[in-house]
């Protein structure tokens, strides 16, 4: 499968950006062919530490979708908690809208809901529900891996760098809770709009500094009736927990393959 490292000019960003895209070549169908849909795309964002080529570097997430008809998108996005930054870029437009549009324009990805989805890891699993929650008419499942999802819990971290970064991202703090950028407040949402609900999956390790909100957010989860399946086990903060668990999910998407 190819590996495709693609830099391009974001107008949602107003400066130069990247992703990597896995393609599944020996299924491959180009733009040109117009007999055949576009292919199935997982969008697998990165943590807050990480970068667009994260994921290739310390997983074997190229080797694992060899066998699927399935094509994966690793966007950049810096520290931004994929949101529209109160000082800073436009992040959320970028992922919500900007990329899936580059992506297709560039390679013949289908555009079609049962096609497409999203997962990620920390701040990358809250960008994934976050996308999945907001935009449900877009995505037909979203996987978390040891995410940051309960972010107005996040944001009281007292340590004055941290303070200082997440008014940055959120602007007022006091103002994440019920907001835009509340999962809790967007799940609520979802099942008060009557749109479809995307299949949720879920992890977190025990030993997880984020395990707590992990289990709030899948209580919160299961009492509004989401189709979330939750799972956890013995594991930290750490890739060879995340290595293992994006094998799940693939097999929990139930992909066709080649």
């Amino acid at each position: 499968m190819p590996l495709i490292h693609c830099d391009f000019f974001s107008e949602a960003l107003q400066l130069s950006t990247a992703m990597d895209v896995i393609l599944p070549l020996r299924k491959w169908r180009s733009r040109s062919d117009t007999n055949g849909a576009g292919h199935p795309t997982l969008y697998l964002l990165h943590g807050l530490s990480d970068c667009q080529t994260t994921w290739q570097r310390r997983t074997s997430i190229e080797r694992y979708v060899e066998e699927l008809d399935l094509a994966v998108v690793m966007p950049a996005v810096q520290r931004s908690f994929y949101t529209d930054m109160a000082v800073g870029y436009r992040y959320w437009t970028f992922i919500s809208q900007e990329v899936p549009h580059v992506a297709r324009s560039l390679f013949h990805l289908s555009a079609e809901r049962q096609d497409n989805f999203v997962a990620g890891l920390s701040m990358g699993g809250y960008g994934a529900f976050k996308l999945a929650l907001s935009c449900p008419d877009s995505y037909a499942a979203a996987a978390s891996l040891s995410g940051a999802l309960d972010v107005a819990g996040i944001v009281k971290n007292p340590d004055l760098n941290w303070q200082n970064e997440m008014r940055g991202i959120f602007g007022d703090l006091a103002g994440v809770k019920g907001g835009c950028n509340d999962l809790f407040f967007l799940a609520r949402q979802l099942v008060k709009s009557g749109a479809p609900q995307p299949r949720l999956y879920q992890w977190c390790g025990t030993e997880d500094f984020l395990h707590k909100g992990n289990v709030r957010f899948q209580r919160h989860a299961h009492k509004l009736g989401l189709d979330l399946l939750y799972e956890e086990s013995h594991g930290t903060h750490e890739w060879s927990c995340w290595d293992e668990r994006i094998q799940v999910v693939l097999q929990w998407l139930n992909l066709k393959k080649l």
